[in-house]
């Protein structure tokens, strides 16, 4: 079956807002037809989730306020990748800072892209495992509530739509596949 080229070829682009965190942008491009239009996007450097599994088999997880959600939310941890960081690094920071847990054992599952239509922002998702508690250094300004919680009621959540986090959501559908061993994880990473 032969594909149909849809790619849109950029012709113009604008910054029109830059942040700390991100950037907006507005490109003209011109269209598999030949035609203008506009694509304004957010650009982002990339995030990193980690599903943290004790050897319990709980999962630590957080409560924080989400303030653009105005709720509060149940997720992994996560966090931006800083420009320059290697994204392992990332995900190693963010849950010492985070949780206070260091892990023995880092799993790369995958990278996820939240929301296609309007931003760059990666994801990508890690499995650490064989956890010790060293004590939580939140950054200045973070205030969350770290938690155990087993895998089932992770699904619950997500089912009941209390979690509706989708980078949260994802990385209980790839525990759920782990846990069941219809997918598998990639190699440990030093």
């Amino acid at each position: 079956m032969k594909q149909e080229d849809l790619t849109e070829h950029e012709t113009g682009s604008e910054t029109v807002f830059q942040g700390k965190l991100l950037q907006v942008k507005c490109d003209t491009v011109r269209l598999p037809d030949g035609k203008a239009a506009t694509r304004e996007y957010v650009e982002h450097n990339g995030a990193v989730m980690v599903i943290p599994v004790l050897d319990s088999g709980e999962l630590v997880m957080e409560r924080q306020y989400r303030y653009v959600m105005r709720r509060h939310c149940i997720e992994f941890p996560a966090g931006k990748i800083d420009p320059g960081e290697e994204p392992l690094a990332t995900a190693r920071r963010e849950l010492l800072e985070e949780t206070g847990y260091v892990a023995g054992e880092w799993i790369y599952l995958t990278t996820i892209h939240p929301t296609v239509a309007y931003s760059t922002e990666r994801i990508l998702v890690y499995l650490a495992r064989g956890l010790e508690h060293r004590g939580s250094k939140l950054d200045e300004g973070e205030f969350l509530e770290v938690f155990k919680l087993a895998p089932e009621a992770l699904l619950e959540l997500v089912r009941s739509g209390e979690i509706s986090d989708v980078k949260t959501a994802m990385g209980a559908l790839w525990l759920e596949k782990l846990l069941r061993g219809e997918w598998a994880a990639g190699p440990a990473l030093s």
